[in-house]
């Protein structure tokens, strides 16, 4: 029989449990949005390097663009790498790993192109700690919550939001080096507390095939690729609109810099905010239905910011409610990702889905500057973002819903 003390100690248990799972979550948020921040450092400061350099356009972009384009590819091993010795492992190194570009590039690296961009180049590392987190909380997390708790790790990337905010006023109050010296701070602090706080999930499985070999493997899996285009396009986008936003509005609709800035500063705050509660819809709803949701609203706002109507009211609820959707859609795919991914293999996936992500927020902004020189206007390419999301709601509700018939 069953006695009122074991029945107390097996709740207590389950709540300690239960803790154990939500701080695990808290620290590897933290640390994906320190990463993020540090990753984000020099895009605010491009027109200023334009200026003391001299630098064309063509080089400001380039400048952006590396740290993006490393941190995006680099989660395809750095995900593989966490399937093998999981985020207690990887957290803490690719924290300090991401000092050492910081330190180079507050103290030395800024004084000349050539040097920004080797500093650019090994910055990107702070990129891929997203390949990290997801399986590491993936682990931790029953299949029923880990839409919400993934949503919720992917909420750390309003980490580029801080940077954005913080690091012109951090140049103002002290001087080019002070930004990268106080996130040189904040990294190292974070990885010692990985180190000491973090551990993986009891029974998380290790693959022990090499590393090679489990590459191959995860990119014969349809889910794969399903997943990137699905990624690419949710949150490709939201990195687009973050990165391009400040100069559409100030062309389009004539704002200041300050004002075109600061919306875009609540449009990632929106989608940052939205990306845990597509997560959370995903786990009670299925993600196809909330991915399927998402790509419409992309597409219905696309479609009428490509006439360039006022601003207010019309403008800005087109562009909230794109923010809304692709914050929603990016969480939506990674609860797809755990549902359909074998466990051995969510950091491998996670990796190449990530990737996918970053680079389709790498290509839009070069579209659309390219179009904007070419026709005078921006309504092209918006129409083109709307006949992509089309597209990729119809491929949701095909080939993506046939996967998981159990889901919606």
């Amino acid at each position: 029989m069953t006695s009122t003390r074991d029945i107390k100690g097996e709740h207590v248990a389950g709540v300690s449990a239960v803790g154990r799972r939500v701080g695990m979550l808290v620290v590897a948020t933290l640390g994906f949005a320190v990463n993020f921040w540090a990753w984000a450092l020099l895009s605010p400061l491009g027109p200023r390097f334009k200026e003391s350099l001299g630098l064309s356009a063509f080089q400001q972009a380039l400048l952006v663009a590396v740290p993006v384009v490393v941190g995006s590819v680099g989660r395809i091993p750095v995900g593989a790498l966490t399937d093998r010795f999981g985020g207690r492992v990887m957290f803490p190194i690719v924290s300090a790993a991401t000092i050492v570009p910081v330190l180079f590039l507050g103290l030395w690296g800024h004084r000349s192109l050539a040097a920004l961009l080797v500093g650019g180049f090994f910055l990107g590392i702070g990129g891929t700690v997203f390949a990290a987190g997801v399986p590491f909380v993936n682990a931790w997390f029953p299949p029923k919550r880990r839409g919400f708790a993934i949503g919720v790790f992917g909420a750390g990337m309003g980490g580029t939001a801080i940077s954005a905010l913080t690091t012109v006023p951090l140049v103002n109050a002290g001087d080019i080096e002070t930004p990268f010296l106080a996130i040189a701070v904040a990294l190292f602090v974070y990885a010692v507390l990985a180190a000491v706080v973090l551990r993986d999930a009891p029974g998380r499985p290790v693959p022990t095939a090499p590393l090679a070999q489990r590459l191959a493997a995860t990119a014969r899996l349809g889910a794969t690729w399903q997943a990137s285009l699905l990624y690419a396009v949710a949150f490709g986008g939201y990195v687009a609109f973050s990165v391009y936003l400040p100069a559409y509005l100030k062309t389009a609709y004539g704002l200041t810099q300050s004002d075109a800035a600061n919306r875009m500063a609540g449009f990632v705050l929106l989608a940052v905010v939205m990306r845990p509660a597509g997560g959370w819809l995903s786990d009670r709803l299925g993600p196809v239905r909330v991915l399927a949701a998402s790509y419409t609203v992309v597409a219905l706002g696309a479609a009428v910011q490509a006439f360039t109507p006022a601003l207010m009211p019309v403008g800005t609820i087109a562009f909230l409610a794109m923010a809304a959707a692709l914050g929603a859609g990016s969480g939506a795919v990674f609860a797809l990702v755990a549902l359909v991914t074998p466990a051995d293999k969510v950091g491998s996936v996670t990796g190449v889905v990530g990737a996918a992500g970053g680079l389709g927020g790498f290509v839009p902004p070069l579209v659309m500057g390219a179009l904007y020189g070419a026709f005078g206007s921006y309504a092209v390419g918006l129409a083109a973002l709307a006949v992509v999301a089309a597209g990729t709601l119809a491929f949701t509700l095909t080939a993506v819903r046939r996967r998981l018939p159990a889901h919606g």
